[in-house]
């Protein structure tokens, strides 16, 4: 009679197989329908971050998994109210997608942050974030909540850091990143 409990075949001591849900390797629409099918790439998603107070963007690759240097030990809830003293970021995702000219910047999705990294609370609204990445994925411009002196540190980021990008977006991009008159 075989033990279920304590079965010591030697196909025990095999590692086993791991399913995982992986959303940074190959291309999961290229037709041929087996496993992987319907994950999500984020090859050309960048996350940047905008910070008005301080007058500076920058990339961190963590918030692709909240693990930002400004997520970071922070708690964060849907009520505004847990953050005390906050500091205004805005996560903007960056999707770049490329033409017959080159690459450009396709879409982008800004998301509000408040931290109050002395008291450890911050407020974001998940859905969101999660809704701004899709759209910026979709090659769609979210920046409509975003102040101008947010819209302008973004806007000269994206052209500091490549130029040839930027001349190559399209117009809505340009105009959703110009001043509000």
């Amino acid at each position: 009679m075989k033990n279920l409990f304590n079965n010591n075949n030697q196909d025990d001591n095999k590692p086993k197989k791991k399913q995982g849900f992986t959303i940074l390797s190959g291309d999961s629409t290229d037709g041929h329908g087996g496993y992987g099918v319907g994950t999500i790439s984020l090859n050309n998603l960048t996350p940047v971050f905008v910070s008005p107070e301080d007058g500076e963007a920058f990339i961190d690759m963590g918030a692709l998994h909240a693990r930002s240097s400004v997520e970071k030990r922070i708690k964060f809830t849907a009520n505004r109210e847990d953050a005390p003293n906050p500091k205004l970021y805005w996560l903007v995702w960056v999707m770049v997608d490329s033409k017959n000219d080159g690459p450009y910047y396709a879409g982008i999705g800004a998301c509000e942050l408040q931290v109050d990294a002395e008291a450890r609370r911050g407020y974001k609204s998940m859905p969101e974030h999660v809704n701004n990445m899709d759209k910026a994925m979709k090659n769609r411009i979210v920046v409509d909540r975003m102040d101008d002196k947010s819209k302008q540190l973004l806007k000269e980021f994206l052209i500091g850091h490549n130029e040839e990008f930027w001349s190559r977006s399209s117009d809505e991009l340009k105009h959703a990143l110009s001043k509000n008159d």
